[in-house]
């Protein structure tokens, strides 16, 4: 586990996962977004797939965009605090979320630190957000996200583009889907828009 220690008053641990989809832009803006929330200690785990595509996808170096969070922690470390549900947190985002993740999820398949922090997640109840990533959905990715979704604590928010904020770029267009991610844990994003009504 390596990261750094800010100087921050009753912080809240926020998990956030990354798996092997397309949508690494997506994890990045929700990154820096909770570096402007110092209440908020964050927590990164990457799987091998979404390693891939950061550097691809962000042409940001892999080291620098680890150290977006305040921890981060190796995929394969099932020691480290995540894994326990003893480690308290206010949930954990996945984002992406590959389906492959979602089944091992919904199965209780837990063979990673990012499986089992999500586990732990489901069993403690805290909310756990996924951004599912995926196109066209198959009967079986349909069938797990169903029962995900039975799960109290689960919120399935695949990133879809909205229109009503009109964005003029994918940059806007990221930031309002990061901006519906990241107010499932009471975040509200600077140029969020919500909907109110047609004028």
């Amino acid at each position: 586990m390596a990261g750094v220690k800010n100087n921050k008053m009753e912080q809240k641990r926020l998990i956030i996962g990354m798996s092997g989809a397309s949508g690494a832009p997506l994890a990045l803006a929700c990154l820096r977004e909770l570096q402007h929330h110092r209440e908020f200690e964050t927590h990164l785990i990457i799987s091998n797939g979404a390693r891939l595509t950061i550097e691809q996808e962000t042409k940001l170096p892999f080291a620098e965009f680890t150290h977006l969070a305040d921890f981060y922690h190796e995929i394969q470390s099932v020691g480290d605090g995540p894994a326990s549900g003893t480690f308290s947190t206010c949930g954990m985002l996945i984002v992406p979320c590959s389906m492959k993740t979602a089944t091992g999820i919904r199965n209780g398949f837990s063979d990673n630190l990012l499986l089992r922090a999500a586990d732990v997640t489901v069993k403690e109840k805290r909310t756990l957000v996924l951004a599912v990533r995926e196109t066209p959905l198959s009967p079986i990715h349909l069938s797990n996200l169903l029962e995900l979704s039975r799960l109290q604590n689960v919120w399935i928010i695949p990133p879809m583009l909205t229109y009503y904020n009109q964005a003029s770029s994918i940059e806007e267009m990221t930031r309002q889907a990061a901006g519906k991610l990241l107010s499932r844990f009471g975040i509200q994003l600077e140029g969020y828009q919500e909907w109110n009504g047609i004028k």
